[in-house]
């Protein structure tokens, strides 16, 4: 071989310039700014969370709730709201055996997020397991949390989300 080609450089194919570095750092930081806009589009979006005036208490209360829940579940009674323009129908019944009787139904309206326009509804018995009241409920998603009793011992809590579509008359 002749002494030129032995110290001959081959020529580069690929050169890195300013554009392959801008390209890198779109793309980065491309990634993390869309990635940060989904995650915030889900907490968003998504189930808002409960309101706990002490979170360290209902805490402690947790375990004792649940066993609570799932002892009345295992009863078969449950219920069933029914709102229409400012009428509110609530049925306490069992699966198998139907209608089932009630001393006393309270219903607490809570909206998903903030607590100001919360209300308590103290139902009227209308027949065997049916209970019903008046009130403006304004539309949007509500947590309804019902609780029934009998001779003084809460027979059902339930608690559901309902949306009350229309203009509440």
């Amino acid at each position: 071989m002749s002494p030129t080609k032995m110290n001959a450089i081959p020529a580069k194919s690929f050169v890195f310039t300013g554009w392959h570095m801008v390209g890198v750092l779109v793309l980065f930081f491309g990634t993390i700014i869309s990635v940060n806009f989904y995650m915030a589009y889900n907490a968003v979006t998504s189930w808002s969370g409960l309101v706990a005036e002490n979170t360290y208490v209902a805490s402690q209360q947790f375990n004792g709730k649940a066993a609570e829940a799932r002892t009345l579940t295992a009863t078969g009674v449950t219920g069933r709201i029914t709102v229409t323009g400012s009428e509110v129908r609530y049925e306490v019944f069992h699966l198998k055996d139907g209608p089932v009787t009630a001393d006393m139904l309270t219903l607490k309206f809570k909206r998903p997020v903030g607590e100001h326009q919360d209300f308590e509804l103290d139902l009227v018995p209308v027949a065997k397991g049916v209970f019903t009241a008046t009130h403006e409920i304004l539309p949007g998603h509500w947590i309804v949390d019902a609780s029934a009793t009998r001779n003084g011992k809460r027979i059902l809590h339930q608690a559901e989300r309902i949306s009350v579509s229309g203009r509440a008359q």
